[in-house]
């Protein structure tokens, strides 16, 4: 009889004990990732041009004379390089201010006339000059995801052009004439569309290979003398609607931490006193 009065006496004492709850014993587990994005970022960019124009407008030519283009002109490819700065605001948008100086492309264009009302041709004007530009942008880009580092890219740009042109040439062979003009610089409307491709070498340094196509406006020569001197009329020669097809290298530098995963510490394990 005492036996089982304790063994009643102890079953009651283990039910009053108190417990530790089972997932007092697991540890709790992390917060998923919290992406960071945003932060300034520096870049350089090198290139060359493939540039075009619409035409060659030449003022103050005597209406009388008949003329045709042999060659309607065009530039030589040039090399340019730029420097920016920018922002990326989280994982598919970013922008950038970038100046450009775009190297001097030499420009020749042929062109034949006749003075006369007999039909025959009586000579031809070779022109020639070079072009250069200061090139200020503001751009936005679209990321448009990542692959094992790579991002495709897609963007768009507004901004000025100072077109220069200068060492304007006019020489006719034939008549051993030759004509120039001054050194002229003017401002332009101009505008881009990109598309390229991104790659992380580390999180803080990308190199891009991208295209552009660039609208830089137009650009005119000073007013065109005749070797012998000044004419009695203003007549430069405006290069109309000039655009380039650019292939571009750049880098960028992150001056902080851009889409790093990051993890907060877990809390220590809660044991419970109950």
């Amino acid at each position: 009889m005492r036996s089982l009065k304790t063994l009643a006496i102890a079953a009651a004492m283990a039910a009053l004990a108190p417990r530790e709850s089972p997932a007092a014993d697991l540890p709790m587990l992390p917060p998923p990732p919290i992406e960071e994005f945003g932060g300034w970022y520096l870049r350089g960019d090198i290139g060359m041009s493939n540039q075009r124009l619409k035409r060659l407008d030449l003022i103050g030519i005597d209406p009388a004379d008949t003329f045709e283009w042999l060659d309607r002109g065009g530039f030589d490819s040039a090399p340019f390089f730029g420097i920016g700065i920018g922002y990326r605001h989280n994982n598919w948008f970013r922008w950038d201010i970038t100046g450009e100086y775009r190297g001097k492309a030499h420009f020749a264009a042929l062109d034949r006339y006749d003075t006369g009302s007999d039909g025959s041709w009586d000579g031809t004007n070779d022109y020639t000059a070079k072009k250069s530009e200061l090139l200020f942008l503001f751009n936005a880009y679209l990321d448009l995801g990542t692959w094992k580092s790579i991002t495709p890219f897609v963007g768009a740009g507004i901004g000025a052009s100072r077109n220069t042109i200068s060492n304007f040439r006019d020489i006719n062979e034939v008549t051993a004439g030759v004509a120039y003009a001054n050194d002229t610089s003017k401002w332009e409307f101009a505008w881009a569309l990109y598309a390229g491709f991104a790659y992380d070498v580390t999180p803080n340094f990308t190199i891009e290979l991208a295209y552009r196509y660039l609208d830089l406006g137009d650009a005119m020569s000073g007013d065109v003398i005749p070797y012998s001197g000044p004419n009695a009329i203003y007549n430069p020669v405006t290069f109309k609607n000039i655009t380039s097809h650019d292939l571009k290298l750049g880098v960028r530098w992150a001056l902080a931490d851009l889409g790093v995963s990051h993890w907060a510490p877990p809390p220590a394990p809660i044991v419970s006193k109950y």
